[in-house]
């Protein structure tokens, strides 16, 4: 099925709601991955990657690409990363009390994926 526009930005907003999702996505900007390897690089489970990146394909914003007996995901859309990256170039004033007080997280201390 396919989305209207503000049907995708709300699913792209979910996506980012949750660290762990973006962390995924954002370690798929540089391509696919495992998932035993994300859950490494991101330091939770597989169970846990799983059912993210399950949330991340009904999103429509990842696909799994069967590799022998075993998937890797990668981003659906090459687009997604140019977003992503205009996403992090973005500097925002905040007020920290705003938005639950959420932690702020530089750029250095994004998860790394080994290949």
């Amino acid at each position: 099925m396919m989305s209207t526009a503000p049907d995708a930005l709300a699913r792209f907003g979910h996506a980012l709601s949750d660290p762990t999702r973006t962390g995924v996505l954002l370690a798929l900007r540089d391509g696919p991955a495992y998932p035993a390897e994300l859950a490494e690089a991101l330091g939770v489970s597989r169970q846990s990657l799983s059912n993210h990146l399950a949330c991340l394909r009904g999103c429509g914003l990842v696909v799994a690409r069967p590799d022998g007996r075993r998937s890797s995901y990668e981003l659906s859309d090459p687009r997604l990363a140019h977003a992503l990256g205009d996403l992090l170039d973005l500097v925002l004033v905040v007020d920290p009390d705003c938005c639950g007080g959420l932690p702020t997280v530089s750029p250095g201390h994004l998860p790394e994926v080994t290949r």
